[in-house]
């Protein structure tokens, strides 16, 4: 059966919150405000105006990417994760067209991440999808110690 990607839903909780917590502490630590936002998904990232999107394969979510409110136009591409039994088929790529589409609808004029540059498949799909490095000063107030590399996509 084929991946299907869509707007999460209540029951998503703790797909979310394991599938990012996964690659965190694969990666790094987790810190404070990951267990704040894991934990709170709704009131953090949809109550304030923003979407996370799930990739569900064979009714099991795989995938997500959140989408968080910054204000005037201007969105944090956050909580990206790929289950490592998923990875290698593209999911990755299609969550953030996703995102970047959904983005334009909620009248995204810019997009923002930080991430880290250990994160070399990361860093790669994110620039190849038009995102480009900038000083972290300029991106935004980055809430985590990993961060090292913030990014920005304007959309047309």
């Amino acid at each position: 059966m084929g991946i299907v990607y869509r707007k999460f839903a209540p029951g998503d909780e703790s797909a979310f919150r394991d599938l990012n917590e996964e690659w965190i502490r694969n990666f790094f630590v987790l810190e404070p405000k990951d267990v704040e936002v894991l934990n709170s998904p709704k009131e953090l990232i949809l109550d304030t105006g923003g979407a996370i999107f799930i990739a569900e394969q064979d009714g099991k979510a795989v995938g997500c990417c959140a989408l968080i409110a910054m204000g005037a136009g201007t969105y944090e591409v956050s909580k990206m994760a790929v289950s490592p039994v998923a990875q290698g088929q593209g999911i990755g790529r299609k969550l953030l067209v996703h995102l970047i589409e959904s983005s334009r609808v909620l009248g995204a004029a810019r997009l923002c991440l930080d991430t880290n540059t250990k994160l070399q498949s990361a860093v790669h799909l994110y620039e190849s999808l038009g995102f480009t490095a900038i000083p972290q000063e300029r991106g935004h107030y980055s809430a985590y110690a990993r961060s090292n590399l913030a990014m920005e996509l304007f959309l047309a």
